[in-house]
């Protein structure tokens, strides 16, 4: 069954969550669900911040990064010194092509990929898209990571790097509007509505939701004016460490402090369905917020329910 299932699948497409453990989870589902052990070429792509190293770690438990978002970078990279010593010791190996790029040429990192996949090696390249056109071969699973997690078989007829590229990079930004303006959201029902409720976070399509076990005492219009006014003071927003970021002078809990704007003013079109919406399933209350177009809002569609 699941051999048939890594032969027909063409395109399979999830909500990016926020945060790590979340991407951590949804690597790990699609691991199990598409990767075949014959597979030797993994391509990501994605821009920074959108969190290609979390959901390679959910894929590839215990496999080491060359270079992550912690802040680690092996040298030398490990795929070019196993090529001087003429053999390659490890089944697989990472390569960051943007990182790599500051160091070594593109054809010398294609020339190692080939004699590391010749000796039947797994390679994951992030970026791959910078280094398709050198290595003149499309990656057995390609994913791109962006307002949403896609994933591609490609075969002859494509799906090609560019083309993923081109739909993750373009909706990244509405990834980062939705986190930042979530925080601005939670923010302002701390401080003004005492909501210290513990909730969870759901995502939909350009949009955050928050999730509580009962129905607040705030007046959703009133708390869009409020975030609207902060995002229109046009706020600095900058990563604090793994589980901070910083709003202004504010220093605010956050799961993924790198998928942010860089500042408030950055936050296109900001909306708060004016009702709670209530979950008869989980019995509980959803706030909605929706950033950028406003396709999508009649009916809600595109709220998923599973709470990483």
């Amino acid at each position: 069954m699941k051999s048939m299932m890594h032969e027909q699948l063409m395109y399979a497409s999830y909500f990016a969550p926020r945060g790590r453990n979340r991407m951590y989870v949804l690597g790990h589902r699609i691991g199990e669900r598409y990767l075949s052990p014959l597979d030797r070429l993994i391509g990501v792509i994605g821009d920074a911040g959108a969190g290609k190293s979390s959901l390679i770690k959910g894929m590839f438990p215990g496999l080491e990064l060359t270079n992550d978002d912690d802040g680690v970078n092996i040298r030398p990279l490990p795929l070019l010194k196993n090529i001087d010593r003429g053999f390659f010791t490890s089944h697989t190996y990472h390569l960051d092509v943007r990182f790599e790029l500051a160091f070594t040429q593109l054809h010398s990192l294609a020339d190692a990929v080939k004699k590391a996949l010749e000796q039947g090696k797994r390679v994951i390249i992030e970026h791959f898209d910078l280094i398709y056109p050198i290595l003149e071969m499309n990656a057995d699973v390609l994913l791109g990571v962006g307002g949403e997690v896609i994933v591609v078989r490609p075969n002859v007829f494509g799906p090609f790097p560019q083309e993923i590229s081109s739909v993750v990079v373009n909706t990244l930004k509405y990834r980062k509007m939705a986190h930042t303006a979530e925080d601005l959201t939670e923010q302002i029902l701390r401080k003004d509505y005492a909501a210290i409720l513990e909730f969870n976070h759901r995502d939909v399509h350009h949009g955050f939701v928050l999730e509580y076990p009962m129905e607040l005492d705030a007046d959703l219009k009133e708390v869009e004016k409020e975030v609207r006014a902060i995002v229109d003071e046009g706020l600095n927003v900058s990563y604090s460490d793994e589980g901070h970021i910083r709003i202004g002078n504010v220093t605010w809990e956050c799961t993924g402090p790198r998928t942010h704007v860089k500042n408030t003013e950055d936050i296109e079109n900001l909306r708060i369905i004016p009702e709670y919406k209530y979950d008869p399933k989980t019995k509980t209350y959803l706030i909605i917020g929706q950033v950028g177009s406003t396709e999508n809002l009649d009916g809600f569609q595109g709220i998923c329910g599973d709470r990483l």
